[in-house]
């Protein structure tokens, strides 16, 4: 049996955190780890290699300053193995044409606008492992 595949999920709501770790675990999908902020999530990819991640993005700033923070998202470009892009989905509030441009330098194109339903994440991370969903 291969080793499971270790996803990344940022997300500030527990009970939704909760809900697609475990249901990602019992239908063998792969390993969720559950960060509910930036800060945490950094400490645990300096701690552990991820293989895709699902993170929720959030407006910093005011006024002309507001933007996303994607410290995490150039944190775990920035850790993985040359020429190994690891597939990462942003939750985000609504797709701004800046924070798409953003996304598309990071090499992203898989955005989840809130609000959405636990399945759509557990599709998302069915499509990093390959796995089926049902």
């Amino acid at each position: 049996m291969a080793e499971p595949m270790h996803i990344l999920l940022v997300e500030p709501e527990p009970l939704l955190r909760r809900t697609v770790s475990m249901t990602a675990r019992s239908l063998g999908m792969s390993q969720v780890h559950e960060a509910a902020s930036t800060a945490v999530a950094l400490r645990m990819a300096r701690q552990r290699r991820f293989q895709g991640a699902v993170i929720a993005v959030e407006c910093v700033g005011s006024g002309d300053q507001r933007r996303y923070d994607l410290s995490l998202v150039d944190e775990l470009r920035a850790a993985a193995a040359p020429g190994g892009a690891m597939p990462i989905a942003i939750l985000a509030d609504q797709a701004t044409p800046g924070l798409l441009a953003e996304l598309r330098e990071r090499r992203i194109s898989r955005v989840i606008l809130k609000p959405f339903r636990a399945k759509v994440l557990l599709e998302t991370i069915a499509g990093f492992t390959g796995a089926d969903v049902t």
